[in-house]
């Protein structure tokens, strides 16, 4: 038997990524389904997708090779992940998800679901690789091969769900103006949806399906939201609400048109919900700010290496009611364990209307750390690399969690091989922005310098 460990793994941080007819073949994509289908076992799963023009051949070659392993298919269409998350949880069935997240167009993914909601153990991956490795098929019989069937109560059942928890008459009472950017992807129903059941006025900007994310860019970054930006400097709308392209992320831009990093999003939830004795969850990578909260608010603060799995199943384990990451992703626990974008906002406005503050005024109630973030493009292995980095400069502390995490006298870097796209991402923390933009710049340079290849004499 073919050992799986001497093999590449398959699974990253976030499933399987790649650029379908490329690296995520049609020809994969219906192996690895029989791999999925061999380990969920004769029994229903839940599939959704998002807007991705390649969703349709992705899922079409999982979904076929799931059914020859004997699995059945509930096809909820396109959804944002966390909504096939709530389905899988609130069902109890395990899920599949076609989807690349925020990664560019070209991109395509497929995520694995276990049937408490969470994506899929890291060991229940390995299982999945070995059977493909393996070749290990549970190839059944015509008629016991899987069937394929719809099931639209999956909207309602999600939105329901976010709904029982917030105060629905207090923030229908507010009447909020909304501005919300799905950036054409999977939410492009969804939260428009959510906003209008919450009694808000919406306005929709680019809330309509586009694989090809023409009118901005997956990511929703500063950079990529300006045409929401300008449009909030208006003065109109109480808040902007952007999501990523399966949408369990949200970031938001407040009254005056100011750009809220997540971090600040994720300080402030954190902040609202814990109580003395609360466990709260997150990485490496968000800000010293969470730390403040959670002492002030005689929490326990317990970091993770980066990634919302990895965050999810530390929460589960140390039975944490709120945790995420400085992304935008935020797990409210008592919901579901998953980042969820659209409870996400409904948790803001809940805030928003319970408080009767702007969202400006609750942020300027945080303590105040600033990150900056850049990436450059990963052309030697990230172990190379290490020792030039840690030979760098006068520290104070370094911390190896993930990546290297470099703590100075006015701030950290962290630097980190991304499980997602072929880059090192770099995020640089101080008390003031400008601080924090040069020191990610500082370790930019170092690391473009690490990887150039010397010239021949």
């Amino acid at each position: 038997m073919t050992d799986n460990s001497k093999h590449e793994p398959i699974f990253g941080t976030n499933g399987i990524r790649g650029i379908p007819n490329k690296d995520l073949s049609v020809e994969f994509a219906q192996e690895i389904g029989k791999a999925i289908g061999t380990f969920y076992g004769k029994v229903q799963v839940a599939m959704g997708r998002d807007t991705r023009d390649t969703g349709n051949m992705i899922f079409n070659a999982v979904t076929s090779g799931m059914m020859s392993a004997g699995s059945s298919v509930i096809d909820l269409g396109i959804l944002p992940t966390p909504a096939v998350q709530y389905y899988c949880k609130t069902k109890g069935i395990f899920g599949v998800v076609i989807t690349a997240s925020h990664n560019p167009p070209q991109f395509n993914g497929i995520k694995c679901i276990a049937n408490d909601g969470t994506e899929l153990r890291r060991e229940d991956e390995e299982k999945i690789e070995r059977i493909y490795y393996q070749k290990s098929y549970n190839t059944v019989s015509w008629e016991e091969s899987g069937s394929i069937k719809s099931d639209p109560t999956s909207l309602d059942l999600y939105l329901d769900g976010i709904m029982s928890h917030v105060d629905v008459k207090k923030v229908r009472d507010s009447q909020f103006r909304v501005l919300v950017d799905s950036g054409n992807g999977a939410s492009y129903f969804t939260t428009p949806s959510l906003l209008r059941r919450l009694g808000c006025k919406v306005v929709s900007l680019n809330t309509y399906p586009d694989g090809k994310f023409t009118s901005r860019t997956s990511e929703p970054k500063p950079e990529n939201l300006k045409d929401l930006i300008t449009l909030m400097k208006s003065g109109t709308f109480n808040l902007g609400i952007a999501h990523d392209g399966d949408a369990d992320r949200a970031v938001f831009i407040d009254e005056n048109g100011n750009f809220i990093d997540g971090d600040k999003t994720l300080t402030l939830v954190v902040k609202s919900v814990i109580k003395p004795g609360s466990r709260v969850v997150t990485p490496i990578s968000s800000s010293d700010a969470i730390d403040e909260v959670c002492s002030s608010g005689k929490a326990e603060l317990i970091r993770t290496r980066v990634g919302a799995p990895i965050v999810s199943r530390a929460m589960i384990d140390n039975n944490a009611m709120i945790g995420g990451e400085e992304n935008g992703g935020i797990i409210f626990g008592e919901h579901q364990y998953c980042r969820d974008g659209a409870m996400t906002a409904a948790l803001i406005l809940d805030l928003m209307a319970t408080n009767g503050k702007k969202i400006s005024e609750l942020i300027s109630g945080l303590p105040q750390y600033h990150i900056h973030k850049l990436s450059v493009e990963r052309k030697k292995d990230w172990r190379i690399l290490e020792p030039g980095i840690l030979s760098y400069g006068e520290t104070s502390k370094i911390e190896k969690t993930d990546g290297l995490k470099i703590y100075l006298k006015d701030g950290w870097v962290l630097m980190r091989a991304s499980g997602t796209e072929p880059i090192i991402r770099i995020y640089g923390q101080a008390r003031d922005e400008k601080r924090a933009k040069e020191l990610a710049q500082e370790y930019e340079a170092l690391i473009l310098g690490l990887q150039e290849v010397p010239k021949a004499e």
